[in-house]
């Protein structure tokens, strides 16, 4: 045990060793702990969870190519709502826009939650959103860090991005089949690839102090379930708009809007009742953008 000063001169005695005695830090691994595997994983969330449904159905591994692709797999096997798909290492992990994801052995929380909702594909997108709140809250609750969301599906320490949010979904005529809400957080990464360096952190990183990642994932699922069920209440975001504008790192800023049809500028207001970044442009006008077609961008970077 080491007791080690934080800044506000207070005593931390967590222990700075894993269950074999060894240090935290191994940057063999790009990580502050050592991988712990499925089984401990179902000891703690066994331990931890305190949903009534997300999470309580649950596939855990060691390796996968990617949790969305397994939340897939098993939502066609009929997997339940709510189920969660979690890995200690993604192989191919999946980021938006078809990104690849560096997800290393232990370092992170690599989670995909199977949704099974009643309404249409055109709220979907509202899902994203809402897992961006969770997984913000999640981290502020167990760490004290405070993320900013980067709209639409982005969380972001010092301008750099921690977690991101993919949101996928089978349709059949104008049903969802299921939904998949995967929730990527770098926690424990003590270092990344020379071309992410300027643009992600981790919670390790921004702290120096290791995250606890079982009870991170079922904090932000608790989340997830509060945020979700409200918007089940109105079938959209108005009851949550002050909350989601007050994180969003974007709201006031000037923005690249990476259209398809051509690219502008603008600046970001906020978000609407479905979820829209509000983008008002030179000329006073105001244009809602939608995260399914478009990306954003700082004018000056990332953020």
């Amino acid at each position: 045990m080491e007791d080690t000063m934080d800044k506000a001169g207070k005593t931390d005695k967590r222990d700075k060793t894993d269950k074999t005695g060894q240090p935290w830090e191994d940057r063999g691994h790009g990580t502050v702990r050592r991988p712990e595997g499925a089984a401990w994983w179902e000891e703690r969330l066994d331990a931890l969870l305190a949903t009534r449904q997300a999470g309580r159905s649950r596939v855990l591994l060691d390796t996968v190519d990617s949790t969305n692709q397994e939340a897939r797999r098993q939502a066609e096997q009929g997997a339940p709502d709510g189920t969660l798909v979690l890995a200690e290492e993604q192989t191919a992990g999946k980021g938006r826009r078809g990104r690849s994801w560096s997800s290393p052995k232990g370092s992170g929380i690599w989670m995909s939650l199977v949704l099974r909702p009643a309404f249409g594909p055109e709220k979907a997108s509202m899902m994203t959103l809402l897992a961006a709140m969770a997984a913000a809250r999640g981290v502020r609750e167990t760490t004290g860090l405070a993320c900013q969301i980067k709209w639409p599906n982005d969380l972001v320490l010092n301008g750099r991005k921690v977690c991101g949010i993919l949101t996928e979904m089978s349709t059949e005529q104008a049903r969802i089949r299921y939904a998949i809400v995967g929730i990527g957080i770098n926690a424990n990464t003590a270092g990344f690839p020379k071309e992410l360096r300027d643009t992600a952190t981790s919670l390790y990183a921004e702290s120096g102090i290791p995250a606890d990642r079982a009870l991170l994932a079922a904090s932000v699922l608790l989340a997830w379930e509060e945020y979700h069920g409200r918007f089940l209440e109105t079938m959209d975001l108005s009851g949550l708009l002050e909350e989601y504008n007050a994180s969003l790192v974007n709201r006031g800023r000037q923005v690249r809007v990476l259209d398809p049809k051509g690219e502008w500028q603008g600046t970001a207001l906020g978000i609407d009742r479905e979820g829209q970044l509000l983008v008002q442009t030179e000329d006073g006008a105001v244009r809602t953008v939608l995260s399914g077609e478009v990306s954003v961008r700082g004018v000056y970077g990332y953020v």
